[in-house]
This record gives C-alpha cells, sequence and structure tokens, in this order.
C-alpha cells in the first residue's frame, strides 16, 4: 500500500495517525500468527489491534481476543496452554466471499435442490 493510501484512507488498515499514535502511546505487546500486533498503552488502560491486511474483526486470534477484552493479563503464551498438534490454523470468516458455504438448493449452486420424498405434504387452505 502506497503512503498515499496509508495518509488518506481508514477502511484497509492502519493510518499514519494510528501508527503514530501505536509508536508514541502504546507498547506492542505481541504478534499473532498472521502478523497483526496488538499494542497496550504505556498506562494499560487501553489495548488495538493494527491488522496486518485488511481490517476484519475475524482474523483476530482467539487467545487475542481475550486480551484485548481485558480477560487476561499478559500475553497470551502465559496464559494458554501449548497449541497442540490437532488444533487447526485460525481462518477468516468466509460469509459474503465465494469461501462461504452454500448448501443443496441455493441460488449461488444453480437453485436445483432434491426432490421432495414424499413425507411433506403441503397446506391448502381448500382442505381443511
Amino acid at each position: 500500500m502506497g503512503i498515499l493510501a496509508k495518509i488518506f484512507t481508514w477502511w484497509d488498515g492502519a493510518t499514519v495517525g494510528t501508527a503514530f499514535y501505536s509508536a508514541r502511546k502504546g507498547v506492542l505487546a505481541g504478534e499473532d500468527e498472521q502478523g497483526n500486533r496488538y499494542y497496550q498503552s504505556k498506562d494499560g488502560t487501553r489495548r488495538w489491534v493494527i491488522y496486518n491486511g485488511i481490517n476484519d474483526a475475524s482474523r483476530v486470534a482467539p487467545e487475542w481476543h481475550g486480551w484485548l477484552h481485558g480477560t487476561f493479563e499478559g500475553s497470551p503464551e502465559t496464559y494458554l496452554p501449548p497449541k497442540r498438534n490437532f488444533e487447526l490454523p485460525q481462518s477468516v470468516n468466509p460469509t459474503g466471499s465465494d469461501a462461504a458455504y452454500r448448501p443443496q438448493g441455493a441460488m449461488e449452486r444453480g437453485g436445483h435442490r432434491a426432490a421432495s420424498t414424499g413425507d411433506y405434504q403441503a397446506w391448502s387452505p381448500d382442505a381443511a
């Protein structure tokens, strides 16, 4: 991202003002596996995240989410057990994207659903 985009856009990453504030008033608390950086004010009253890429709250790792909301003190490495080998890496919420789940019969998949199996009987006002 160019310097002009950093100066004038707020919706696609940290602006120059946020980066300046983070460097001046914040203390780096840590970084997650996606490259997001987490800061805390020097007096310990505020916590915030600078995203590595697009601003999307679903990109905050679960362990850092607890830290951001003041549930835990210290970095996540101090209060969480080590990561187990069966745990999957964090993924971004795909809602609204091409990777979103589309069930059989959804309009985005052609709108054709399986025929009814006969266990459903439609209601009719004349039948009553």
